[in-house]
């Protein structure tokens, strides 16, 4: 993967791309909750979303997070020193995001069609492995934090994040007690809370001094 910019800041502008993509992601993601009346949004996984009115533009904004994702573990294995890097995060990330393709195309079975189909099957295993590959991605990457001098100082923040995110899938794959919609949406937005972290410690990293 190459920006066509000056490599010292190519992983401020994978920063600055995963921004983006993020927010489109979010915004698209929470318009839809008020443009499908049809849906409850505490009872609902996003998933549903992605078929009948509208569903366009998750469909993109799933693609929009799988760019954010690799961008981050690009920008994440360019930035930091040889002792913090890693190619596991970033393999990790990859499959997270070629899973989430896979989730955005291939349709989940819904309670008036037939079920299980192929292709509901198929997006129920590409979402379990999107959400597992990227959690634990995020998990590595945080812990790598510390053999950076620059990036140590988010260590901390990052690994919290990511064990709270990481926990947060297992209470809600276990847990079929919860609403299906609201806990999968919390969990969805840990994960996107900790990689426009990430996405932002990306664009300061060449602007702040080390410590």
């Amino acid at each position: 993967m190459r920006l066509l910019f000056p490599a010292a800041i190519e992983p401020a502008v994978a920063g600055v791309l995963a921004v983006l993509g993020l927010a489109y992601f979010f915004a698209a993601s929470v318009v839809l909750q008020f443009l499908r009346n049809d849906y409850d949004w505490i009872a609902t996984p996003i998933s549903f979303y992605l078929l009948g009115p509208y569903s366009g533009w998750l469909i993109a904004a799933y693609f929009a997070l799988a760019a954010a994702l690799l961008l981050v573990g690009w920008g994440l294995y360019r930035d930091l020193a040889a002792d913090a890097r890693s190619a596991a995060p970033l393999l990790l990330f990859a499959v997270g995001a070629g899973a989430l393709c896979v989730v955005a195309l291939a349709h989940t079975d819904t309670a008036e069609g037939p079920h299980p189909t192929f292709h509901g099957v198929l997006h129920n295993l590409a979402a379990a492995l999107a959400f597992l590959s990227t959690t634990v991605a995020m998990v590595l990457q945080s812990w790598r934090f510390r053999h950076d001098p620059r990036w140590r100082r988010h260590h901390l923040r990052a690994l919290a994040l990511s064990g709270a995110a990481f926990v947060a899938l297992w209470v809600y794959a276990l847990w079929s007690a919860l609403p299906r919609g609201a806990s999968q949406k919390a969990v969805i937005l840990l994960i996107v809370l900790w990689l426009l972290f990430a996405s932002r410690w990306l664009i300061l990293s060449r602007l702040q001094p080390e410590e």
